[in-house]
């Protein structure tokens, strides 16, 4: 095992979407195809798919993403039309976890964890 390289979005319409990511992460996509939008978002892969059909997303599985300062950016992705799932919270020590649900209701996954670089 190398470790996680992609997490994948599903959504309905991939332009919209590829718009309010850009806007969320801060970046530009750096692979645009109708099938498949990719972000390089510090050295990991942002994925969007067009869902074939709607579907209802599952919460079990999420993946978070470092962040220095979880609760500005919580509330900048609310802003920018995401759902609150789970507010930012103090899971132990300095570690602080939150969830938004994008448009599309998939689960974004929010983490400061002082023990890893925060670049």
């Amino acid at each position: 095992m190398l470790g996680l390289r992609t997490c994948i979005y599903l959504v309905k319409d991939i332009n919209l979407a590829k718009k309010w990511y850009a806007k969320a992460f801060e970046t530009k996509p750096y692979f645009e195809e109708s099938s498949y939008v990719g972000f390089n978002i510090g050295g990991f892969e942002l994925g969007l798919q067009p869902e074939e059909k709607p579907e209802v997303k599952s919460q079990n599985v999420q993946a978070y993403w470092g962040v220095n300062n979880i609760t500005a950016e919580y509330n900048r992705l609310i802003k920018l039309g995401a759902t609150p799932l789970e507010s930012p919270n103090n899971v132990g020590g300095e570690l602080m976890v939150a969830t938004i649900l994008d448009p599309w209701d998939n689960v974004i996954g929010l983490i400061y964890n002082p023990e890893f670089n925060q670049s």
